[in-house]
């Protein structure tokens, strides 16, 4: 797996400690690097369900894990912004993912919940964003989430913040537990 020049999803991984057996879902999974760098950690006993609202990318991912003999790899469509939009039960995951997601839905809240309804009771979550902008590289500027204000929404949608994470040059990272 190739990682991007903008998130490095194999180290992410291996810093939230993703490890072999677990369930993972990764919402907004996008383009599947952090759903293959997880089902890597996972291991052939672990499970990573790739959640995304744009169904063209589902087979993609499914492809292309089955072709780097990732069999661990289940998609879902999905609308992780809101109550049980990602079509996953209710705690029955170890971890969550959520890369380059809070830029983009409108209801922030919702989206944590979301990730917090599908956790097992004291499930993790490795949450990354854009830093800044960059000149356009990233989200418009008033999309830019801070990692100072993820983790205090974090904190009111239940989560305890653990550490947070490297996550490449243009963003931030932190896992969480749910309370």
């Amino acid at each position: 797996m190739e990682e991007s020049s903008f998130l490095h999803p194999k180290r992410a991984v291996r810093a939230a400690k993703i490890h072999e057996g677990m369930r993972v879902a990764d919402f907004n999974a996008g383009a599947g690097f952090f759903t293959r760098a997880a089902a890597r950690a996972a291991g052939p006993e672990g499970v990573v369900w790739a959640v995304d609202a744009n169904r063209d990318l589902l087979p993609r991912i499914k492809n292309l894990s089955v072709g780097e003999g990732l069999h661990n790899v289940e998609v879902m469509h999905g609308d992780v912004s809101r109550a049980e939009g990602s079509n996953l039960p209710a705690e029955s995951f170890d971890f969550c993912l959520a890369a380059n997601l809070l830029f983009g839905v409108e209801d922030k809240a919702a989206t944590l919940r979301e990730m917090r309804r599908v956790l097992k009771p004291r499930g993790k979550a490795l949450v990354i964003d854009w830093r800044g902008s960059f000149g356009g590289l990233g989200p418009h500027p008033s999309h830019v989430v801070t990692a100072a204000a993820a983790k205090e929404l974090a904190g009111d949608e239940g989560f305890t913040i653990l550490e947070d994470i490297p996550a490449g040059e243009y963003h931030w990272g932190f896992v969480a537990r749910k309370k």
